[in-house]
């Protein structure tokens, strides 16, 4: 039988033994001592020696074998995440591919469409594409797609409504005021105007002084107002869209009018010598429609005037007579919105906003503005500033539905009714 010092040489020699052979990752130190990082405290410590060392092997297997699970636990979450993130970039990139694709298929359809429409059998369908494309500054180049400049010339030409020289101007005298008025005739009547391809609003203003020019506070290249806006600035009770304003496609400064404006008696914007396409409205509450000088508009008594280009905003009727185009297939333009004023000979003024490119009311052209003046009682009336621009404000609402999808257009002048 050993003794305890034979013992402990056993166990030394074994253990040095089991140091040269050991795979179970237990470290010794010199005395056959466990290290410290390696040290584990037995429960037992009056085990043989034998046991311990198999207790320890035991316990250093299941620490390697936790770490080892943790790592692939870990290793799991990451796969996990990296899944769920291909997941959501395949749903994703599905539908970035099904929203190009309708887009494509969409553009196509497009360009067929205005294909047939240009080189079809029908010229009265060409010409109104060319004139109702050519009108708006953002889908001008549509025509350039399909036809030459020298083409597309051409057509707008012979569409354009007939044009005033220069020097002529309406006879006011056609209208004739009444003093009294008659009190059975509301001041102002809101009406729903329908046609074809379109749908609108009119204001019918009896008394015509209530009717003058508002602008916004400082003509300048950015932005300007709209109309309700203008109508807030002034204390009005209702008003449309005015004249022109810079639009060069690319960019536009709705707050820099185009041609001159005379407001409330005063001539704030453009050249005192130069010839505009003037409508207006003198002392006498009358409207005038004319290509006449701010000079010659001052000195016959115009309190308030808006100038609009020939092509956009020419005159409508004149001195009761409609105004003629040389080709009547499309009769002054394609159809779009449209915005107009005109007078009746018993002084009343008309306000007209006609919604366009939309999916109840394509538009008007100037033909359907004629016939609508026309079926009112308008001696005198002109087409303003209309696309995007048209608007029609009342009590402090819009009224009609301006087609843009930020909200009617701001712009530098307004007719308005106080």
């Amino acid at each position: 039988m050993k003794d305890d010092k034979d013992l402990f040489i056993d166990v030394f020699d074994n253990d040095s033994d089991s140091e040269n052979n050991n795979d179970s990752g237990i470290k010794y130190n010199s005395f056959g001592e466990l290290e410290e990082d390696e040290f584990i405290q037995l429960e037992d410590v009056s085990v043989s020696p034998e046991k311990q060392e198999k207790q320890l092997k035991e316990k250093v297997k299941n620490k390697h074998s936790s770490e080892e699970n943790d790592i692939s636990e870990e290793k799991t979450v990451k796969t996990r995440k990296t899944k769920k993130k291909n997941k959501v970039w395949n749903v994703a990139s599905k539908i970035l591919i099904t929203l190009l694709t309708t887009v494509i298929i969409l553009v196509v359809f497009l360009y067929v469409v205005m294909w047939i429409l240009v080189k079809g059998p029908s010229e009265t369908a060409k010409n109104q594409f060319v004139c109702a494309v050519n009108e708006s500054s953002a889908m001008g180049f549509l025509a350039n797609l399909y036809l030459s400049k020298s083409e597309i010339k051409q057509i707008t030409s012979s569409n354009l409504l007939q044009e005033l020289d220069d020097g002529e101007v309406s006879d006011t005298g056609l209208v004739v005021i009444p003093s009294g008025g008659n009190e059975d005739v509301p001041d102002i009547q809101l009406l729903d105007i329908k046609g074809k391809t379109y749908r609108g609003k009119m204001i019918i203003v009896k008394d015509p002084s209530r009717v003058s020019v508002g602008t916004i506070e400082t003509f300048y290249e950015g932005p300007g107002k709209v109309v309700s806006d203008i109508c807030e600035r002034y204390g009005a009770i209702a008003g449309i869209n005015g004249g022109e304003f810079v639009d060069m496609g690319s960019y536009s400064y709705t707050a820099m009018p185009i041609g001159c404006v005379i407001s409330q008696g005063e001539h704030i914007f453009g050249d005192l010598y130069s010839t505009y396409n003037i409508t207006g409205i003198t002392k006498e509450n009358k409207l005038v429609v004319g290509k006449m000088t701010v000079k010659e508009a001052l000195e016959m008594g115009v309190r308030d005037a808006v100038h609009t280009v020939h092509t956009t905003g020419p005159v409508l009727i004149f001195n009761g007579e409609p105004m003629t185009v040389p080709d009547t297939t499309v009769y002054g333009g394609g159809t779009n919105p449209r915005t107009a004023i005109g007078q009746r000979a018993d002084g009343a003024i008309l306000l007209l906003v006609v919604d366009g490119r939309q999916g109840n009311s394509i538009g008007a052209t100037f033909e359907d503005l004629i016939d609508i003046m026309a079926k009112y009682g308008a001696v005198n009336a002109s087409a303003m500033d209309g696309g995007t621009s048209t608007q029609m404000v009342y009590e402090g609402e819009v009224v009609n539905s301006p087609y843009s999808p930020a909200g009617p257009r701001k712009c530098p002048t307004a007719w308005i009714v106080k």
